[in-house]
């Protein structure tokens, strides 16, 4: 699918973004504690007619919905509980580095 990236791979660099703004914010005087992570996606799914094919989901680019005419696409929302892996009972604390017009 044009315009598009598997469902998996947006969640993974999800993952990795969180990850590296948690590791820029371990010195840092202000940290926000992740409760939740909310995501709005417009998804398209996909099943091959290949043997032992699955279904495959694809997070559609803003506007791509409308050029996706042989795919049906739905609205989905995922809320995701950010856990660190070496402590999931602490919250995960993430920071990143103050935008010029921040005080």
């Amino acid at each position: 699918m044009e315009n598009a990236v598997e469902l998996a791979d947006m969640i993974t660099q999800l993952r990795q973004e969180l990850s590296r703004a948690m590791s820029e914010g371990d010195h840092a005087d202000l940290r926000f504690q992740a409760e939740r992570v909310e995501l709005e996606l417009t998804v398209g799914m996909e099943k091959s007619r290949e043997p032992g094919a699955k279904v495959r989901f694809w997070v559609l680019e803003a506007g791509a919905a409308a050029r996706q005419a042989t795919t049906a696409t739905q609205r989905i929302t995922l809320t995701l509980q950010p856990v660190r892996a070496d402590a999931p009972n602490l919250p995960a604390l993430i920071s990143g580095a103050e935008l010029p017009d921040e005080d």
